[in-house]
C-alpha cells in the first residue's frame, strides 16, 4: 500500500486529497492517513494540507516498495548483524530464488576468512539468495558473474576505471570500492542455495578503517542513489545468469581484471602463497607460479597485490 501511495504522488507531482487516494486504491480514508504518516516517520517528505497530501522529495530509501517489481522479494533491515547471517536463516527456511537481504547497516558485517567489513551509514549492504540448479563445482562462477556484472555496471553508470581482483573485489585506482562473500550448501551433489552478499561503498567514507578503500562519493564528489545502483545491479544480474551461458563467464571477467601477470600474495585458512598470477581456470580457480617454478592452484582465498 505504502508502494501504490508513493507511486500516485509521484504521477500526480500536486496535492492528492485522501478521498482520491482512497478511491483509487479501495482502502479507508483513515488507512490512508495511517499509511502517509508512517511514510513521513520514515523518512519521506511528504506535507498534509487542509485539502490533501503532496510528496516534496523522495528519499534514497531501500524499501521494499520501492522495488515494485522486487517487492515480495526484497526484504529490508535498518540494521543487522549481517545481511549474510539473515539470508542463511532465510535459505535454510525455504525462501525462493532471488531474494534479496538489505540492511542499513551491519553490526558484525564480514568478509572473506573472517575479517571485519565496515558496514557504516551510507553504504550498500545485501545478500541475494540463489537456487541454481548446478553441481557445488560450478557455483564459484556465480560469484565471478556477480563481480563481472557490478563492475561492468560501475563503469556504465559512473564512468569509472571499476576492475576486478581476484576473487571478487572491485577496485578503481587501485582501491577497494567493493567486496563479496559467498556461502553455499548443497545436497545430493547439487546445489542447495548460494548466498552472495555484497558490500558496496556508495556514500560512506571508509577510508578512516580502510586506507586502501574508497567510495563512489569520495571518487565523484557527489551523492550517489543506492536505490538506483541496487535496482540496476538486479536486473542486470539476473538476466545475465538467466540468459548467458556459465562457460563465458571467467573468459569475459578476465578482461577487466588487474591480478594476472603480476606477483601477489594469496592467504587462506591454510597456508600464505607467493607467486606471478598467471591464470585463472574455468571454474575460477587462481593459479600461481611459484619462486621455484612450480605451479600452485588456488581455490579461494584473500589476495594482495605486491
Amino acid at each position: 500500500m505504502k508502494g501504490q501511495i508513493l507511486k500516485i504522488f509521484k504521477r500526480e507531482k500536486r496535492i492528492v486529497s485522501g478521498e482520491a487516494l482512497s478511491s483509487e486504491l479501495g482502502v479507508s480514508r483513515v488507512s490512508i492517513w495511517k499509511h502517509v504518516r508512517k511514510l513521513q516517520e520514515l523518512g519521506y517528505n511528504i506535507i498534509a494540507t487542509t485539502t490533501g497530501y503532496r510528496l516534496i522529495d523522495s528519499i534514497d530509501a531501500l524499501f521494499p516498495w520501492e522495488f515494485p517489481d522486487r517487492e515480495s522479494k526484497i526484504h529490508f533491515f535498518p540494521k543487522v548483524t549481517s545481511t549474510m547471517d539473515v539470508a542463511g536463516e532465510f535459505a535454510r527456511k525455504g525462501c525462493s530464488h532471488f531474494t534479496v537481504i538489505i540492511a542499513g547497516c551491519q553490526k558484525k558485517g564480514r568478509g572473506r576468512l573472517k575479517r571485519i567489513w565496515h558496514s557504516s551509514e551510507g553504504g550498500l549492504y545485501f545478500t541475494i539468495v540463489l537456487r541454481p540448479q548446478i553441481p557445488p563445482v560450478l557455483s564459484l562462477r556465480l560469484n565471478f558473474a556477480a563481480s563481472l556484472v557490478l563492475a561492468q555496471l560501475l563503469r556504465q553508470m559512473f564512468c569509472i576505471d571499476a576492475m576486478v581482483k581476484w576473487p571478487n573485489d572491485i577496485l578503481v585506482n587501485n582501491r577497494k570500492i567493493s567486496g563479496m562473500l559467498s556461502e553455499i550448501e548443497a545436497e545430493s551433489d547439487m546445489v542447495s542455495f548460494l548466498n552472495i552478499g555484497f558490500g558496496i561503498n556508495v556514500n560512506n567514507d571508509p577510508a578512516a578503517k580502510e586506507p586502501a578503500a574508497t567510495s563512489l562519493r569520495c571518487i565523484l564528489g557527489k551523492k550517489i542513489s543506492r536505490k538506483q545502483l541496487l535496482s540496476e545491479f538486479l536486473d542486470k544480474f539476473e538476466s545475465y545468469i538467466n540468459n548467458v551461458n556459465l562457460d563465458n563467464v571467467i573468459p569475459e571477467w578476465k578482461k577487466y581484471t588487474i591480478t594476472l601477470n603480476r606477483r601477489v600474495k594469496v592467504v587462506t585458512s591454510h597456508d600464505i602463497s607467493e607467486g606471478v598470477a598467471i591464470d585463472v581456470d574455468e571454474n575460477g580457480t587462481l593459479i600461481l607460479e611459484l619462486a621455484d617454478g612450480s605451479i600452485k592452484k588456488v581455490i579461494y582465498g584473500d589476495c594482495f597485490h605486491i
